[in-house]
């Protein structure tokens, strides 16, 4: 569900477009938060492409390889215990892993060790990357989890066994844990490690702004970002309202399972695409904001149309305040049927208030082409005159 406040100045994407909206442009009018580090140009720029307004605000980033001494030393002991198993969980790990172990000259050997193993990968991407390097793999997950990776190796047996995993960034302890109980030997490799980004404001910003509902949608690529997201909003002591508001105001977009899995943990509820990459992601998001928050009503004031922000009347744009804004998404939502002046209290948070209520009506009145468009039901409320 999305919300109607008007934008600030901390956009860090486009201006919000004004033109009429078009095939190219499904997203014009909505406003959508990025969380991401690596590839989050791709994602912004498709976006807005689109015509989405971006708010950007990196989670956490990916530490440099020469700075990551356990990356390599993890590497050594792998090398060094000629596992029977190898786990590939991403392809961007099982890159950077390569290209970590050849800048400290010992690629040829960690290549030679994984060519001597049976590798197993998580996903279409992974194999992709596992054979890059010039290996092999004897199996891969149906539906590109960890999960059902390690069902397989059980069903076939590890007692006795060494298993290297490589990690992607977010440890499924359990999985790690069920191949241990099974009598493995387990070593793990974290080819990528999370820190805080540079300009550590922005992600208090986004929470605000998720928090006030200046948000149409919010989009994760990995379950980290989630974390460092839970953890910011509880130093800043929004924790509680910041999940209220992903429940009731904005809508929550995850690339796959593992990135949603602390979203619904929070008990939350994410949209995931059925096929767990960024294009499928944007499309999902597209594909939401249109069949769900976009409304239209022909009056006799005129053609109306509400996208995210953008209020829409013959075409041309109108612009609103943040509470009248909510108001008219109201009774656009009323489709002409009578709303009462305690549910538009409520909605507004105005505690009741006659007073607050009329004068945010005859804002709205006075914003409009045509304030008639706002017909007041003497004793009951207000409706939209169609």
């Amino acid at each position: 569900m999305t919300t109607l406040n008007a934008l600030d100045s901390i956009d860090a994407g486009s201006p919000l477009a004004t033109p009429v909206p078009t095939d190219d442009a499904p997203l014009d009018g909505f406003r959508i938060g990025v969380t991401s580090h690596r590839r989050s140009r791709d994602l912004i720029e498709a976006l807005e492409r689109r015509g989405a307004s971006v708010l950007h605000a990196p989670a956490l980033k990916i530490a440099p390889v020469q700075e990551d001494v356990t990356l390599i030393e993890d590497t050594k002991t792998i090398i060094a215990a000629k596992p029977d198993i190898c786990i590939a969980t991403t392809a961007y790990g099982m890159r950077r892993w390569c290209e970590a172990a050849d800048s400290f000259g010992i690629g040829e050997q960690l290549l030679d060790v994984l060519a001597a193993c049976r590798m197993f990968v998580r996903g279409p991407k992974a194999r992709g990357a596992v054979r890059a390097a010039g290996l092999a793999d004897v199996g891969i997950s149906s539906d590109e989890t960890t999960a059902t990776l390690v069902d397989m190796l059980l069903h076939e047996g590890v007692r006795g066994k060494t298993v290297a995993v490589q990690l992607h960034g977010y440890t499924d302890v359990r999985q790690l844990e069920r191949l241990r109980m099974s009598g493995a030997t387990v070593l793990t490799v974290t080819p990528y490690r999370w820190v805080k980004p540079d300009g550590e404001d922005k992600l208090p910003r986004l929470i605000e702004a998720a928090c006030s509902g200046d948000l149409d949608v919010l989009t994760f690529t990995s379950a980290p970002a989630v974390d460092a997201m839970w953890s910011t909003a509880h130093e800043m002591g929004m924790y509680r309202q910041l999940i209220e508001a992903l429940k009731t105001q904005v809508t929550v977009a995850a690339v796959g399972p593992v990135t949603a899995q602390p979203l619904i943990d929070a008990g939350l509820s994410p949209l995931i695409p059925d096929r767990y990459r960024m294009g499928a992601l944007i499309r999902l998001v597209t594909e939401h904001l249109a069949l769900n928050h976009v409304r239209r009503l022909d009056t006799p004031s005129g053609h109306i149309e509400l996208r995210g922000r953008c209020l829409r009347i013959n075409g041309s744009v109108v612009e609103l305040a943040p509470a009248p804004l909510l108001l008219l998404r109201a009774l656009l939502g009323a489709g002409g049927a009578v709303l009462s002046r305690e549910s538009l209290s409520d909605l507004l948070e105005l505690r009741g208030s006659v007073h607050a209520l009329d004068m945010t009506v005859s804002r709205l009145r006075s914003s409009l082409p045509d304030g008639k468009l706002v017909e007041t039901v003497v004793k009951r409320g207000y409706r939209l005159r169609v």
